[in-house]
């Protein structure tokens, strides 16, 4: 049975490779594309709606991407996903070779490239489920944040080295070359077809069936869907806060001030996923989730009552830390709680219900510093004698004051999650759905 494991660590770790490669080109062209978007319009609604289009589409095809998932061979899945990516860089080069490309491009190739990035998340998903055994899913979870973590801290660097010398069309032609990588990691990679189970039989039918399967999945079982209520609610005040950082430390500081934050944060979630790949969190996985959580309330905290950049600095540090244990501690949790061929579908419906709150999130943002915290907090603001002397009175300090907010009510929420008991005990009373050793078999075979 150790050889079966090593095996399928082995296809593990070369599809993740893949994968952390791939990740790092994409950080390249969406750094890329934001500088030439921003430079072009001078709009911070313009920038941040990359954004919107790099993620609400997943969310209306992710029921039917996750139903494929669990229909065909996860491998070819991942496969075909990763082509499909691959052709909005490629037009992107196109059209700035030929001096075509406007802004409307942007959004509208991110859009369709996110239809295919979507079957990578349920497929993926699934897939690390069949590779590696069920105590090491946390550390599993762990290594695929720190490539995204290492993503973030190596794309920026490069790419604001290699603009000046390649310009725009050189980085998005870095980012082809980063997902052929990949692709070639995926071909010589093995991932087995689950065992079908008692859940997955149940499931067939029409493809519109299987669509909707996720989702009465999840109303059977109410822990699991008030674990995805909770996540909704953290990824609300996360992706907030990701857009207000900026103009709160722009507020006050300088552009280099703010790389220097924004670095420290980078860092943070690097140093969060290299301590998840190698503790895997804790073996109740629930607490990593719910346990933590309070702590992302505090992190939010200090980030507003922060009047020094070094305060900041250790909020966002704090904050993008724990991002790698919440994380990696649920989806260890899904995928040990979830019947293997069923997980495409779950997966995707979890990331609907878990994610939509982000995109309303980068909507509200703004209109809400602008127009309601910003003015509490001004000389002569209705907060100004009450709070100021806490948060400070000028301009960002009311952005100050969201963050606040943000900590107060997401720290709430994770303690009301730890009081709520089929929650809390989400890790005994839910029936593992292990990996049978005949399909880790199957993996090491080369099935």
């Amino acid at each position: 049975m150790q050889d079966v494991e090593r095996r399928g660590w082995r296809n593990f770790l070369l599809i993740w490779l893949g994968q952390m490669v791939s990740l790092a080109g994409s950080g390249l062209t969406t750094f890329g594309l934001g500088v030439w978007v921003y430079q072009r319009t001078g709009s911070a609604a313009a920038f941040s709606f990359i954004y919107v289009c790099a993620t609400a589409p997943a969310l209306f095809v992710a029921p039917l991407a996750g139903a494929l998932v669990d229909r065909w061979d996860r491998r070819r899945m991942l496969i075909v996903s990763n082509l499909g990516a691959a052709v909005g860089p490629a037009v992107f080069v196109l059209l700035l070779a030929l001096g075509r490309l406007e802004i409307w491009h942007v959004y509208v190739i991110v859009a369709f490239a996110t239809l295919f990035t979507s079957c990578q998340f349920p497929a993926f998903g699934a897939a690390i489920t069949m590779l590696v055994p069920k105590a090491q899913l946390g550390r599993a979870s762990g290594m695929m944040q720190m490539g995204y973590s290492v993503s973030r801290i190596v794309a920026p660097l490069l790419a604001g080295i290699l603009m000046p010398l390649i310009r725009l069309q050189g980085i998005i032609l870095i980012d082809v070359f980063t997902f052929l990588f990949g692709l070639v990691t995926l071909l010589f990679a093995t991932i087995p077809r689950p065992e079908r189970t008692a859940v997955g039989e149940a499931a067939g039918g029409s493809l519109l069936r299987q669509v909707a399967f996720g989702w009465s999945y999840l109303r059977q079982r109410p822990a699991l869907l008030s674990l995805l209520g909770f996540f909704a609610v953290l990824n609300l005040f996360f992706a907030m806060s990701q857009v207000l950082a900026t103009p709160l430390i722009l507020s006050t500081a300088s552009e280099r001030q703010l790389g220097f934050v924004l670095s420290t944060g980078s860092i943070g979630l690097l140093a969060g996923s290299l301590l998840m790949s190698v503790w895997g969190g804790p073996a109740r996985r629930i607490l990593g989730v719910l346990g933590f959580s309070p702590l992302l309330g505090l992190a939010l905290l200090v980030i507003g009552i922060g009047r020094s950049m070094p305060a900041i600095a250790a909020g966002v540090f704090l904050m993008y830390f724990l991002v790698p244990i919440i994380n990696g501690s649920d989806q260890a949790l899904w995928q040990s709680k979830v019947e293997p061929d069923v997980q495409g579908r779950v997966f995707a419906m979890r990331q609907v219900l878990s994610q939509f709150t982000a995109p309303l999130s980068y909507f509200l943002a703004g209109p809400l510093a602008d127009r309601v915290f910003e003015p509490l907090l001004r000389p002569g603001g209705q907060l100004a004698a009450t709070a100021g002397p806490l948060l400070g009175v000028g301009e960002g300090r009311g952005i100050g004051l969201q963050f606040v907010v943000m900590g107060v009510l997401l720290a709430t929420a994770a303690l009301a999650g730890l009081g709520y008991a089929p929650l809390r005990k989400l890790d005994d009373e839910a029936t593992d759905a292990v990996v049978s050793e005949e399909s880790q078999a199957q993996a090491a075979a080369g099935a």
